[in-house]
């Protein structure tokens, strides 16, 4: 009989364990608003920070973090060596590039129709082979871009098209001659950082140069996109696929200064993370803490009523760990959700992505918990070891 009265059951451990919250709801009310306001502080620490830096990550990449420009180098008669017609197919079955294009110089004069009668100098005439807009992350900020037709069309550049007068399309359509032909214009692209010899140029699908041009299809310049973390081994693949003979004979640009400004960025961040983490434990573990010693100084006559008719100081600790488990879960359950929906807002405020670090929050709630039970354990502990005849003397 004595062993069985010694154990208390489930069941029975969360009756006792409930029975401050149950008895007094406006302290465990309170109690709970007090750690969910500290679990919500741990996940808008966390959460703001990592969409922060998922926003500068997205600027880096903008830079040209994943991209690689393929340039052939020149000779022994000292031509640029042109790379090979199937280079776009080449690039593409390399299994790190995530996409490829290229373009061509034609070498074919521009001159405006309607509006300039002279040759424009300066102007490049391009054939554009594969999704070049996507590769470069350009927008066409007037028309459309370049797709496969019957007709020659042709997209400009952003500076190309405000010397011909054609920043902005008019409602009806527009030519330009190019090599004798008339092209024409459907599209003007906006600013091209991560190309800018591109600005000055109208772009031309590849096989309307091969159709009114007399284009060889031989590309002149190359790009590819590719996973960040091995861009770097991508780079001497990218020169041994086009040029197999004599990979020197290919330029492989290095984005290595952008990948170095994401590296910094990011251990930043990381220490950022967890010095913010570590100092909402800490505020949140002081809190739940003070609040379980002033639930156990107001209760000493209950844990001695307890002790006096034969509860073990086991029993008392189990009761107080339960209530702190208990609050610190109630407050977690409201605090996450507080959190998320303040760091949702201050990212749609900002204009970043939202990214939640689950296994921040994770660890977090499981280390407050903890947090939780050892502040509720330590004061039961201090009350369990008086002796009921004391216990209850208290005031």
């Amino acid at each position: 009989m004595r062993e069985r009265h010694r154990r208390l059951g489930l069941r029975d451990l969360l009756e006792v364990g409930t029975v401050g919250l149950r008895t007094r709801p406006l302290r465990a009310v309170l109690s709970t608003i007090g750690i969910a306001i500290g679990i919500a502080t741990l996940v808008t620490v966390t959460a703001v920070p990592a969409s922060s830096q998922a926003a500068l990550d997205e600027q880096l990449t903008a830079l040209g973090a994943d991209l690689l420009r393929a340039d052939p180098r020149a000779g022994a008669d000292g031509d640029p060596v042109p790379l090979p017609a199937e280079a776009l197919g080449m690039l593409q079955r390399i299994g790190a590039v995530t996409d490829a294009a290229t373009v061509g110089n034609v070498h074919a004069p521009i001159r405006s129709n309607e509006l300039r009668e002279y040759p424009e100098t300066g102007l490049t005439t391009l054939a554009v082979r594969g999704d070049l807009r996507a590769v470069l992350r350009a927008e066409v900020t007037s028309g459309l871009w370049l797709a496969e037709s019957d007709l020659p069309t042709a997209v400009l550049g952003m500076d190309a098209a405000e010397r011909l007068g054609l920043s902005q399309l008019p409602d009806r359509p527009v030519t330009i001659d190019v090599g004798g032909v008339a092209f024409t214009v459907i599209g003007v692209l906006s600013a091209t950082p991560l190309s800018g010899d591109l600005q000055s140029a109208v772009l031309v699908d590849d096989a309307a140069a091969q159709r009114w041009l007399g284009f060889d299809g031989a590309p002149t310049v190359a790009y590819v996109t590719g996973d960040e973390a091995s861009i770097e081994a991508l780079r001497p693949v990218v020169a041994a696929t086009l040029s197999p003979g004599a990979s020197g004979l290919v330029q492989v640009s290095q984005p290595s200064a952008v990948l170095a400004a994401k590296d910094a960025a990011r251990s930043n961040f990381d220490g950022l993370f967890l010095a913010l983490a570590a100092v909402a434990l800490v505020i949140g573990g002081i809190g739940i803490a003070n609040t379980m010693f002033v639930s156990v100084l107001e209760r000493r006559r209950e844990i001695g009523l307890r002790r006096a008719l034969g509860a073990h100081r086991g029993q008392i600790r189990a009761q107080f760990l339960v209530e702190a488990i208990l609050l610190c879960a109630l407050g977690g359950a409201s605090g996450v959700p507080l959190g998320l929906l303040g760091t949702a807002a201050w990212s749609v405020l900002q204009g970043w992505p939202l990214v939640v670090p689950v296994e921040t929050i994770v660890a977090g709630m499981t280390a407050a918990l903890a947090t939780g039970a050892v502040a509720g354990l330590a004061p039961s502990i201090r009350a369990a070891r008086q002796s009921p005849t004391a216990a209850l003397a208290a005031t």
